[in-house]
């Protein structure tokens, strides 16, 4: 098990720090969408104004992520918060998450009424401005390639998937995404602007909007377990069980949960013949992957006659 720090020395719990990579692809993509937002409501065009808004969330994960460091970092020695600020970024996550969803709602609603009342569309500029936002979301996903997928994919077996940021694993993918978004807005651009069919543009509004609610969705659902404590998953919960239920010991309570990016909180309570201290147990548990606090209850069963040892 990892060294333990002192109560409210939680720092180490904190969401992953951002690099300059990082900030540099927040501006350069929220600069981005501000033109592809603008450019679509000016140009009429919904495939436009979708990837724009879908840029926005990877610019908002992103940003996100760092403003949470940020006051994760502000906040870590306050005692207030009991297992330190570790999911700050959940939190701003779920926020952001609910509020693209409802965008996603009104490129859709919109879409569906341009698919019923066209209006004019200037392709050629739409195109021009739907190809430089490829451009910029290929050199995002450069930038980020190595960070989101060392972030991503760190960790010990199956075991990696609990282990990375919700905001930065959000922003990589988002960059993926948005780039497959980017090329399908400027193929609807060019068959409307050369076959005139000009349902094209509004149903890739419409399909962008579904790709954007399908991220939300799934932020909403990630960060929405961290934040309500769900176990991280059984794998973990069974090797406690298997390195703890030895020589009659029996685990009677066993919650498990996730307290930051990469760090887990258990509170086990035993019974046992022949109890033990409470930090032998703990020695058991040492090496399990990112396992960082554990408190251990343990009770003598009744006919010993032992009052029980617990562990703060």
């Amino acid at each position: 098990m990892r060294a333990i720090p002192s109560r409210f020395q939680w720092t180490m719990w904190c969401p992953k720090k951002p690099g300059p990579a990082q900030w540099f692809v927040v501006v350069l993509t929220t600069l981005m969408m501000v033109a592809e937002i603008v450019g679509g409501s000016l140009f009429g065009s919904m495939a436009l104004l979708a990837d724009g808004w879908h840029m926005a969330t990877h610019a908002a994960a992103l940003g996100i992520a760092g403003l949470a460091y940020l006051s994760a970092r502000q906040h870590a020695s306050n005692p207030r918060f009991a297992f330190g600020t570790g999911k700050f970024g959940d939190l701003a996550a779920f926020a952001s998450a609910i509020i693209l969803a409802l965008i996603a709602v009104q490129i859709a609603y919109e879409s569906a009424v341009r698919l019923i009342h066209p209006v004019p569309v200037a392709y050629g500029e739409a195109i021009a401005i739907a190809v430089l936002g490829l451009g910029v979301n290929l050199l995002s996903a450069w930038l980020l390639r190595e960070r989101g997928h060392d972030h991503g994919e760190h960790g010990h077996g199956h075991h990696h998937h609990h282990h990375r940021d919700n905001n930065l694993r959000a922003a990589y993918l988002h960059v993926l995404a948005d780039a497959t978004t980017s090329v399908l807005a400027i193929a609807a651009l060019l068959a409307a602007m050369f076959s005139q069919w000009t349902w094209t543009d509004p149903a890739v509004g419409i399909i962008g909007s579904l790709v954007i609610a399908r991220w939300a969705y799934g932020l909403i659902w990630d960060s929405g377990s961290v934040l309500l404590d769900m176990a991280p998953d059984r794998t973990v919960e069974n090797t406690i069980r298997e390195r703890l239920e030895t020589d009659g010991d029996r685990i009677t309570d066993l919650h498990l949960w996730q307290i930051g990016p990469g760090h887990r909180a258990a509170v086990v309570s035993l019974i046992s013949d022949h109890p033990l201290a409470p930090s032998a147990y703990k020695e058991r548990l040492s090496g399990v992957p990112n396992l960082s606090h554990v408190t251990v209850e343990v009770e003598a069963c009744q006919h010993q006659g032992q009052a029980p040892q617990i562990s703060n």
